[in-house]
């Protein structure tokens, strides 16, 4: 049998006692105590103090520890140290407990609260001790109703109890569903109150220009019964709405007694107001003219958003969210093609809406990068979607002002293709006929004297057939330009067939005032205009009647003109005649037919003047 020498006999004593006292030492390492929070120091002279990094956190995956667990059990959870930008993914059970520690001098004297500007946080838990050593606990969040949270507000924020001199510890209990990064704030309530403010002045502001905005549009839409006004509105209101419960606006100051709809009313809203941008933007940029297949999707996108924001209320906020998320993304890629689709073909409505959306696009998806848990939450991105709406909304206006400016003047011009002659401007025959019949109305009422004449461009036949369709439609409006330098504004002239103007003289009580402008309007036309290849003049005959001579209804007055046009010969010598009065009796005396009155003055009608030229 060896014996073990001294010598290794101590060297076995050596690492024996090595590893007994690693054995004895392991509990030590396992069980290191929680990381403590730095005790934070509050003076009058600071007003505002960031809190990401100066706490501790632990995650409670069941949701079920409570603050007498965290505080007094001997198997107290182990806090970690936060970190600054540190997302923490809770899910549907799961709570975040911060610890925080603060001391308060005693010649201090500003109260102090805790902000955590989130809107859309869930729930918030804060729990400090009373002056009797027992916890209280406050509540808020948009689950729960804002008139129920210890300070209302447009996020939550709580009042400190914190005795000169001591130091206090407090608890912060979170659950949210997505991932979420908590900025939290230590304010004093001076600092906190003018921040309040100075944020309220310029979120309302905003809310004031879209409102003035949403309420003229509305307006506009009742007047000029313009449907694309009203689905303007109906977008604006929305999405106005939608920032308001993005920003905490609305669950603060418009649904403050419900927490279930302070909840869900973001989702809802923003589907609405995606789908309400897709209808609107395939309406205002005409994409189903130039792209039947995209402007048939948009058309699905737009009605399937309202069906979507109904399941909203039904799935988890997991499932809820990423509907959301797809379904804007792929309504702003919609809306974005459409607006470059139509501004590359040289639309510019088209670049305005491109200009709208742009700014608004890229607040909106960092807004759903930062919901995802992808990106730190910032408090900026909420004044950077109000912002980039506060740009939409007007700009979209001005697109939609040029598009309705647009439809307005192609109904103007249909309208007046039903009032006005296409070619020479003048007055349709159908509103001629009424404006006749108005005036020989007044005339039977109150005596009010006018004339009727008719004109005929008796040429104009022969200058179609000798020199075209275009010369003869230059001789009529040629005609109307004379026409015109004889008449006075209150004068009614119209075209009343292919070559024939109707005339109402108001005010003309004699036969020389008609001579006279017929006089002038027949001679004007016969000298030809300057320079003018082939040179036409202009043959006119007229037939008038004063209706204190003869007063008959409209149609009977333009019966007898059409009558006396229609027996007057091409050449005659007389291409002025006035329907005879009624009272007057015929010359008894009877003349040979040779020297009867109208052979007088038509028996040279077969040769024209010498003066007349052309057709």
């Amino acid at each position: 049998m060896r014996c073990i020498t001294p010598v290794a006999w101590g060297w076995h004593r050596a690492i024996w006692l090595w590893l007994a006292l690693l054995v004895a030492s392991c509990p030590a390492v396992l069980a290191q105590p929680s990381a403590a929070p730095d005790t934070v120091m509050l003076r009058d002279s600071l007003s505002s103090i960031d809190l990401e990094t100066r706490g501790t956190y632990w995650i409670d995956p069941a949701g079920t520890a409570t603050i007498e667990q965290l505080t007094r059990s001997r198997e107290r959870p182990r806090f970690g140290r936060l970190h600054s930008s540190q997302f923490h993914a809770l899910g549907e059970t799961g709570s975040l407990w911060l610890h925080l520690r603060f001391q308060r001098d005693r010649d201090q004297r500003q109260e102090w609260l805790v902000e955590l500007p989130i809107p859309l946080l869930d729930k918030v838990t804060l729990f400090q001790m009373d002056a009797m050593g027992q916890w209280q606990s406050q509540t808020a969040g948009d689950t729960v109703a804002v008139d129920a949270w210890p300070e209302s507000g447009r996020y939550p924020f709580f009042r400190l109890d914190l005795p000169p001199g001591q130091t206090r510890d407090v608890y912060l209990r979170l659950q949210h569903t997505t991932p979420i990064h908590v900025p939290l704030r230590l304010t004093t309530e001076t600092a906190h109150d003018l921040r309040a403010q100075v944020e309220y002045l310029g979120l309302g502001i905003a809310f004031g220009a879209l409102l003035l905005l949403i309420a003229a549009c509305a307006l506009q839409a009742w007047v000029y019964d313009d449907p694309t006004y009203a689905w303007y509105s109906v977008y604006a209101a929305t999405m106005s709405l939608a920032v308001a419960a993005y920003t905490g606006v609305g669950g603060h100051l418009i649904w403050s007694q419900s927490g279930l709809w302070a909840d869900l009313a973001l989702g809802f809203l923003a589907v609405i107001a995606a789908a309400a941008a897709a209808i609107f933007i395939r309406d205002l940029t005409a994409i189903h003219v130039r792209s039947r297949f995209l402007g048939s999707l948009m058309r699905v996108f737009g009605r399937g958003g309202m069906v979507l924001a109904c399941t909203f209320f039904f799935v988890s906020k997991q499932w809820a969210l990423a509907l959301i998320v797809g379904y804007i993304l792929l309504v702003a890629a919609l809306s974005m093609s459409s607006a470059w689709m139509t501004w590359r073909r040289g639309d510019v409505v088209g670049l305005w809406v491109l200009a709208a959306f742009l700014p608004l696009a890229a607040a909106v998806g960092l807004t759903l990068i930062q919901a995802l848990g992808w990106i730190p939450v910032s408090f900026g991105m909420q004044y950077a979607v109000v912002i980039s709406t506060a740009i939409e909304v007007p700009l979209l206006l001005v697109a939609l002002t040029l598009r309705s400016r647009e439809r307005h003047g192609a109904q103007i011009r249909e309208l007046a293709l039903s009032t006005q002659d296409a070619l020479t401007g003048l007055l349709a025959p159908h509103l001629f006929m009424d404006r006749l019949q108005q005036v020989v109305t007044r005339y039977r009422r109150d005596h009010e004297d006018a004339a009727v004449v008719y004109i005929d461009l008796v040429n104009y036949g022969r200058i179609k057939s000798v020199h075209g369709a275009s010369v003869a439609e230059q001789s009529l409006l040629r005609s109307v330009i004379k026409l015109r330098r004889l008449l006075r504004d209150v004068d009614t002239v119209s075209r009343v067939s292919e070559a024939r103007f109707g005339l109402v003289l108001e005010g003309v009580s004699s036969r020389a005032s008609v001579t006279d402008r017929a006089a002038r309007l027949i001679a004007s036309g016969l000298m030809p205009l300057k320079g003018l290849k082939p040179e036409v003049t202009l043959h006119f005959h007229m037939a008038a009647v004063l209706l204190h001579e003869r007063l008959h209804d409209a149609h009977t007055l333009v019966a007898a003109l059409d009558g006396v046009l229609g027996s007057m010969s091409p050449r005659t010598r007389r291409p002025i005649r006035f329907l005879e009065p009624e009272d007057t009796d015929r010359v008894p005396l009877e003349l040979p037919e040779s020297q009867g009155p109208d052979s007088v003055h038509d028996s040279d009608d077969s040769h024209p003047p010498q003066r007349h030229s052309g057709p």
